[in-house]
């Protein structure tokens, strides 16, 4: 049967090829391949059979089978007989040849077949081959391409074959008309090169080791002469190709002769195909093969091709190499092979073409140029040693290039010499500046990039620079006396900046190599050697450039490390100290980052390591060389800016320790005059210098700067009516702005008792002078506020050393009132909402220490001051919010200079009045719209009240008279908007309340358990919720109630009253807190203002919507309801409907009081009951139903009960009446459903439908089980009387009630079970499809509410479910859809006796449900079954077994349900199912993989289950397979497609003397039915499950 079975199957799957569906196509060739890897000669010949057959198959098919006999022949060819060969053979040669025109795809799929064929028997394919290659015949392409391809895959058994192949090619060449058949020519002639090379390569392992090359000399000649004498002159690009790639490995064949005599055609020949093929890379590499075939046979004719060669490579070589085109990358590493053929024949022919070559301008000629050079400097070492000098002194030009892919070239090539000893020759030091230069190239330049061209980033030829530099630094020793010194040479200069740190290191490796090898000797020898830095200049650079030590890569620690190395060489006496200080600046910068380091600190440390270093040296002479050597530096640094201000202080510091008084006054004169004044860092950087040589020299440096404003130089620049001014009135402005800021420091910084006596009549006089204001009489006032900023910054160090001193407080400042007044003037100047300047800042501060000094201001100038100030911080707009850049840091420090002003300014006034005065200036700022000014006014009352608080000193008890004045200002904005605001008011308030207590005696320390809770309120005022938030105010108001004296009780309301109208509405809500509050705590004397509040609030009512105004309505008409009931509720109750906000929040007000809201509740529910819910009307005479309309008083009263009970405090009263509520409002929601609002309510309900309230799901039942069980059996009481209500929807919600009461055990422990059941029972019969479907739900509710219960009641539980299943008069059968809920609830708590009667019948009653169109069906009857399964605990009988076996298919195939409930039911289900079939490792599969949650792997689960099933239940495979053949039809198409994977499964692990069991013939009509289904992914199915069924051959 094996034969004619395995054929069939072929067959089908054969037929199916043509599918449209490129995966069907995909599956069916892969089944083939599966029915091939079993009976492989049964597939080939029933492929073979099939292709001879079908003899008008498209190609694309005929390719698809042709591809999967060539894999099948591939993985079993030494299983192949050779009959079968054979006819392989033959149908391949047939399929490849048939048609006489090229069909690539299907030919190349009958020659891969034969060439996979041939790699064991190439004897009987070179037969069929030979057969159709005959002399004086053109063969087909393909013949020749499967000898060519044959000749790579059987290198060993071809090669025998290639001569008389070649003999009966070569007459074939002249044959060949057409380009197509010349190329396949071409390509077998190259691949028979190729392995004709191999082979004689290999010639050890072959099988003939006597064949010789010459032996196939002649026939290639003869081809050569074709090819090259006539095909190559074609004009189809492709052939050309394919003659250059043959030529490449035949010329390796050609006789030496006549290589050598083709040489002068076959070079010039080839290179002209450059010029016309644009992909040039076989070109190249058959050039290289050429190249290498003449120089091996020792040619003499190449020197004469070599000018025009080394032309066309160079050529190559400078097309611009695009990196993301790998055959432009391949030429050229062909062309730089062929130029190391060259180099190492004629290196000097070689080199005199090429270096002339960099000479020229163009950017491609010097890069690729260059590229050759580097290549043949490594790849002709031995060739090129001679030739250095002449190699380096050709650099000169390229060395000019600024373009950056020549420098890149430029710095590879350098790289290169380095490593073949280049740069020991002289003109190497050239190579090493170069170098040097790259290195200082910035990285930023990287960003510059021109438009239009593809430069090489600059970076990128720096990092190769830095890279280099190291390198031949570290590993090339004998160049160490090259580099040493001459790299010192590139320290100083500062268009080498960029290069210091790798500069350092490696000078920093190399000093130390010289150090290991002579440690006592000097590292740097001046013997005449001028262009080395000196000593001075060295220590002046390093320490300059490491004041920015992250910048060029960190050059503070590289600059710092070859400073330590040439300490001995800088003094003598600094190794010992700077060991250890070196070591920690190190230390310091390695603990910090660009971002982290504080450039002040680092600075500083630097300053004491150079003051440290004089102090070591102590000599006068070396002290005053350094300063001259500092000064001289100083234009270097002009384009850097911080530098040269930290050099600046590096003079300073240095002429402060020189004690030679002309050299000190010479270089601080010489300062003054060459400065640049325009630069705000330089300066800043002389003023700093001026301060620094201040500490030694006071006198000296104001006699300099004295004179130099007595200096010619300087009356020249702001004479006024000198006509010839040598600069600007901008640069005269900046000239003076440096003097005053000179001063400003030599203040600063000048001993204090020496300034104190110099304030006044040195200082500040020269400095107004310089500044030439009226404040000395002269009437010209500048308006520079470049200028003013260097007067109020200078005045404000004058004044800080002023008060800094011990003779501060003795001090009469008689300037005094006049400087605030100037200062005052540059406040207004500036910008009201912008900070753009520290102008304020300084002047505020100036203002702090001018307060605080003799003799006091007068009053109106001081609140003048106080205003001024306040007004130009606290109207300054905030910065974006995220944006914390320099503008925010400078806000804040403006922000503690007004602090420390107010504080100051307080302190001479510490009374209530004078608090109370700065209060009031603050208070328009505190009360300000405007957020932002809010919080800065509360955080400078909060810092202003702790200040006071801390320095109260009370001598005698006084009262605080304006203690509620001030609480009733702050309190209200502990609920301002802004969080911060908030915390800084309950700061206020806490220091309020101890400066109360401070007032009524008590201690300082003391600390008040009231007062103190303020504090942990704090955390409530955080919180963004309004309740939290209001809930901490009230807290707040109790505090404060607590505290406040009786008399300040009414100016405290008072204030608090007029913060209702506050513009931040938080506030306001915050003050009517508080007002209830402290009515609340304190209200028994104004009781008698009860009804006078009451009429101003509802005033407010109906004046505003505000929260917090509504709550004092509310509480308002609570006081009159408690009064009035009955006339408030018929009064609201009349309110039209649909009721209004106001009216619904007046009856939530009812609830305050549980006697009122009891009486309001019992009213409302008459009202409710007593008139029929709706009246039925036919709106239209022919309509099929009439419509329901709601009555308006039962509606009326149901809208008040639902505000009333709204309000949490109605819960006793609503507890008191609740089964009358709980009854009346359940039967009231039924009769609304379907029932209409009254026609003049329904355009009411439509306009408001936007504001209505969300549909709320309501589980009554649930709720009341839970929490109001003992109020149950009075609910039951008044819902039973409903199961005989005329209004059906009454019977279905008491009905829906009670049996979702069974859920719950209350009724067990309420002992209501039996009655309840009984009354469910009763309803059976009812008419109500509905009705019986709950009672059916009840009844199974008992399974979860009194499990305990469920055996005694089981017979009749389970009766009532048979019947539901029974049930016919539900025609869409939804009551036996509950009845199958109810069992799967129920069986597993009944009798084992009880369930055995209904097993059988449950089971198959539910089975039709399975396959069910509703998805419901299908869901809960599969559950169920799985509960009908789990009854059984492993032990059914046979009869129900046979229920499981049944259903085991269905089960298995929905789980690919396209409904995710019903593949979860299978899930359940087949864990179930598991215990009963009595095999442990397929319970353990369905455990494993069918998970709830956890994702499936259906192929990998269903071939798991399929082999447990086969392996244990063989005798299943009929019954399984038959039942799975239904499902071949199923309408869901992911069932469809389970179906045959299902079967094929069962095959793949079935043993095969199990076939008898199954209908092959029809499971294979059916598979090939399914080959047929419109959905691909069944046919796919089908087309594996086909591949499978070879089991049975």
């Amino acid at each position: 049967m094996s034969e004619p079975y395995v054929k069939k199957l072929s067959t089908i799957l054969l037929d199916s090829v043509t599918d449209k569906d490129p995966l069907v196509q995909e599956q069916v060739c892969s089944a083939l391949c599966a029915l091939g890897e079993s009976q492989p000669e049964e597939t080939l010949s029933a492929c073979e059979e099939h292709l001879r057959q079908h003899e008008k198959l498209a190609h694309p098919y005929r390719t698809m089978i042709l591809r999967a006999m060539e894999t099948i022949v591939s993985n079993h060819i030494s299983e192949l007989d050779k009959d079968m060969v054979r006819a392989i053979i033959l149908l391949a040669s047939s399929e490849m040849t048939k048609a006489k025109d090229l069909v690539s795809d299907w030919q190349q799929a009958a020659s891969s077949v034969l060439v996979a064929v041939g790699k064991r028997f190439v004897g009987m394919v070179m037969e069929e081959m030979l057969g159709k290659f005959q002399p004086g015949v053109l063969p087909h392409y393909f013949v020749v391409q499967t000898l060519a391809n044959l000749s790579v895959f059987n290198v060993f058994g071809m090669v025998p074959f290639l001569t008389s192949v070649l003999s009966t090619m070569l007459p074939m060449l002249g044959m060949a008309k057409h380009d197509s058949m010349r190329v396949v020519f071409c390509c077998a002639l190259q691949r028979f090169s190729e392995s004709t090379l191999e082979y004689l390569a290999n010639l050890d392992q072959a099988p003939d080791p006597t064949v010789r090359k010459d032996t196939f000399a002649s026939d290639i000649s003869s081809a050569y002469d074709t090819l090259f004498h006539h095909w190559l002159q074609s004009r189809e690009a492709k052939l050309r190709l394919a003659v250059v790639e043959a030529l490449g490995p035949m010329s390796h064949l050609l006789p030496s002769e006549k290589l050598e005599e083709q040489l002068p055609k076959l070079l010039p020949g080839v290179l002209a195909l450059y010029k016309k093929h644009a992909e040039t890379s076989h070109v190249s590499k058959s050039l290289g093969q050429i190249l290498e075939a003449a120089v091996s046979v020792g040619s003499r004719t190449l020197e004469v091709q070599l000018d025009s060669l080394l032309a066309a490579l160079h050529a190559q070589i400078c097309v611009p190499v695009e990196t993301t085109s790998p055959l432009v990358t391949s030429n050229q590493k062909e062309v730089l092979r062929c130029f190391t053929v060259l180099a190492c024949c004629s290196p000097e022919r070689l080199l005199a073409f090429l270096l002339p070559k960099l000479d020229t301008s163009n950017e491609r000629t010097r890069v690729g140029t260059l590229q050759v050079l580097r290549h043949i400097i490594n790849s002709a070492a031995a060739q090129m040693e001679v030739k250095k000098p002449f190699i380096l002194s050709s650099m000169r030009l390229p060395l000019l290039d600024p373009n950056s892919k020549v420098k890149r070239a430029v710095v590879q090539v350098i790289s290169a010499m380095a490593h073949h000893g280049y740069l020991e020759q002289p003109g190497g030091e050239a190579m090493l500046e170069y170098i040097v230069q790259q290195c200082a190239l910035p990285p930023e330049a990287q960003h510059q990039k021109p438009s239009g061209e593809e430069e090489p980033q600059a970076d990128s030829v720096r990092d190769i620079s830095v890279s280099t530099l190291y390198l031949v630094s570290t590993t090339v020793d004998r160049m160490s006396d090259v580099l040493w010194p001459h790299l010192l040479e590139f320290l100083t200069p500062v268009r080498f900046t960029g290069a210091l740190t790798p500069l350092c290191r490696s000078l920093v490796h190399l000093a130390q190599k010289r150090q290991e090898a002579a440690a006592d000797a000097p590292l740097i020898q001046y013997d005449g050697n001028v262009t080395l830095p000196s000593p001075y200049a060295i220590a002046t650079r390093l320490l300059t450039v490491s004041s920015s030590p992250y910048l060029g890569g960190s050059r503070g620690a590289a600059s710092l490390c070859l400073l330590n190395v040439l300490h001995r060489d800088i003094h003598p006496l600094l190794g010992q100290r700077w060991a250890t200080t070196i070591a920690l600046l190190l230390e310091y910068l390695e603990e910090h980052t660009e971002k982290t380091l504080s450039q002040k600190e680092w600075e500083e440390k630097l300053l004491v390591f150079l003051r440290d270093s004089l102090a070591v040296v102590s000599d006068n002479t070396w002290i005053c060389q350094l300063s001259l050597e500092m000064c001289k530096q100083l234009p270097c640094y002009n384009g850097m800016p911080q530098e040269k201000n930290f050099l600046y202080k590096c003079v300073g510091t240095t002429l402060g320790a020189a004690s030679s008084k002309d050299v000190v006054r010479k270089l601080l004169q010489e300062l003054l005059e060459t400065a640049r004044y325009q630069e705000e860092a330089e300066r800043e950087g002389l003023a700093c210098c001026f301060g620094i040589c201040a500490i030694s020299h006071l006198d000296d440096t104001l006699a300099q700067l004295e004179d130099f404003v007595r200096s010619d130089v300087f009356r020249k620049s702001i004479g006024i009516f000198n006509i010839f001014k040598d600069r600007s009135d901008n640069d005269i402005d900046k000239v003076k702005g440096t003097l005053i800021l000179c001063y400003g420091h030599v203040a600063a910084q000048a001993p204090r008792e020496l300034v104190l006596a110099r304030a006044e009549t040195d200082i500040l006089r020269n400095m107004f002078q310089c500044f030439s204001t009226k404040v000395l009489g002269i009437k010209v006032e500048t308006k520079d506020p470049g200028l003013q900023l260097c007067l109020v910054q200078s005045v404000c160090m004058v004044c800080q050393a002023i008060c800094s001193s011990a003779q501060a407080g003795s001090f009469h400042f008689a300037r005094k009132a006049e400087l605030v007044a100037q200062m005052m003037d540059f406040i207004k100047a500036e910008p009201p909402d912008s900070l753009r300047t520290p102008i304020r800042k300084k002047a505020m501060l100036a203002c702090s220490h001018l307060s605080s000094l003799e003799p006091e201001l007068e009053e109106q100038l001081q609140s003048d001051m106080i205003h001024s100030c306040l007004h130009s911080v606290m109207a300054v707009l905030p910065e974006p919010e995220g944006e914390d850049g320099p503008q925010e840091f400078l806000y804040l420090d403006t922000m503690h200079a007004l602090e420390d002003l107010l504080r100051s300014i307080l302190r001479r006034n510490m009374t209530p009045q004078g608090l109370q005065l700065m209060v009031e200036h603050l208070s328009p700022w505190i009360k300000s719209p405007r957020g932002y000014e809010r919080v800065r006014a509360l955080g400078l009352s909060a810092c202003l009240l702790q200040f006071f608080l801390e320095h109260l000193h009370v001598s005698a008890l006084v009262p605080f008279h304006n203690l509620g004045l001030l609480v009733g200002l702050f309190s209200p904005r502990c609920a301002d908007l802004w969080p911060a605001t908030r915390q800084e008011a309950v700061s206020c308030v806490y220091s309020l309340l101890y400066l109360q207590l401070g007032y009524e005696g008590f201690s300082r320390d003391y600390r008040d358990d009231v007062a103190e809770r303020l504090l942990t309120l704090k955390d409530g005022l955080v919180h963004p919720d309004p309740a939290i938030l209001f809930h901490t105010c009230h807290s707040i108001a109790q505090i404060i109630a607590k505290r406040l004296p009786p008399d300040q009780l009414i100016n405290l309301l008072l204030t608090l009253f007029e913060s209702l109208g506050d513009p931040d509405k938080n506030c306001s809500r915050a003050a009517t807190v508080m007002i209830n509050c402290l009515l609340k705590e304190r209200g028994s004397m104004l009781l008698e203002k009860v009804p006078e509040i009451m009429s101003v609030l509802r005033s407010k009512l109906q004046e505003t919507r505000e929260e917090h105004v509504l709550q004092s309505a509310q509480h308002s008409v609570y006081v009159l309801a408690s009064q009035h009931c009955v006339a408030v509720v018929t009064s609201l109750l009349g309110s039209p409907l649909p009721f209004d906000s106001h009216t619904c929040s007046l009856w939530r007000a009812l609830a305050v009081e549980p006697g009122l809201s009891a009486q309001v509740l019992g009213l409302l529910l008459e009202r409710m009951s007593r008139d029929v819910p709706f009246k039925e009307s036919r709106a239209f005479l022919l309509s099929s139903s009439p419509d329901r309309v709601a009555t308006l008083l039962p509606l009326a009263a149901t809208c008040a009960l639902h505000e009333v009970m709204s309000a949490p405090a109605s819960g006793p009263a609503v507890t008191e009446l609740y089964p009358q509520l709980f009854a009346g409002l359940l039967l009231r929601v039924s009769c609304t459903v379907g029932v209409q609002l009254p026609r003049n309510l329904q355009a009411k309900e439509r306009r408001a439908g936007s504001s209505a309230l969300a549909s709320r799901t309501l589980d009554p039942c649930s709720a009341m089980a839970k929490f109001a069980g003992p109020r149950l059996p009075l609910v039951m009481k008044a819902l039973l009387g409903a199961h005989s209500s005329v209004y059906e929807a009454q019977r279905v919600t008491s009905t829906a009630f009670l049996a979702e009461l069974l859920t719950s055990n209350v009724v067990n422990d309420l002992m209501l079970l039996e009655s309840l059941l009984d009354n469910l029972a009763a309803r059976q019969k009812d008419p109500c499809a509905s009705v019986r479907r709950l009672v059916l739900r009840g009844l199974a509710n008992l399974a979860s509410g009194s499990p305990d219960k469920v055996r005694a009641h089981g017979p009749q539980l389970l009766t009532a479910m048979i019947s539901g299943l029974d049930d016919g008069d539900d025609p869409h059968s939804l009551v036996a859809l509950e009845a199958m809920a109810g069992l799967a609830k129920l069986l597993g708590l009944a009798e084992p006796e009880d369930l055995r009667a209904v097993l059988l019948h449950t089971a198959i009653r539910i089975r039709p449900f399975f396959d069910s169109e509703k998805m419901e069906f299908r869901s809960v009857s599969i559950r169920l079954f799985g509960h009908l399964n789990k009854a059984c605990h492993g032990a059914c009988e046979d009869v129900f077994l046979e229920q499981v076996v049944g259903g085991l298919v269905p089960l298995l195939l929905h789980l690919r349900d396209p409904q995710a409930s019903v593949a979860a039911a299978c899930r359940f289900a087949l864990r179930m199912c598991g215990p009963n079939l009595e095999c442990e490792e397929l319970a353990a599969v369905f455990q494993k993989h069918l998970q709830d949650g956890r994702g499936l792997h259906f192929g990998e689960f269903l071939n798991a289950a399929c082999k447990h099933l086969m392996c244990y239940f063989p005798d299943l495979l009929g019954r399984l397979v038959s039942t799975s053949l239904f499902y071949f039809k199923s309408s869901w198409e992911d069932v469809r497609a389970a179906a045959p994977m299902l079967t094929g499964f069962l095959v793949l692990h079935v043993e095969p003397q199990q076939q008898a069991q199954v209908d092959l013939e029809q499971l294979m009509a059916a598979l090939q039915l399914l080959l047929k289904d419109p959905a691909p992914k069944v046919r796919v199915k089908a087309a594996e499950t086909l591949g499978r069924l070879v089991k049975f051959a």
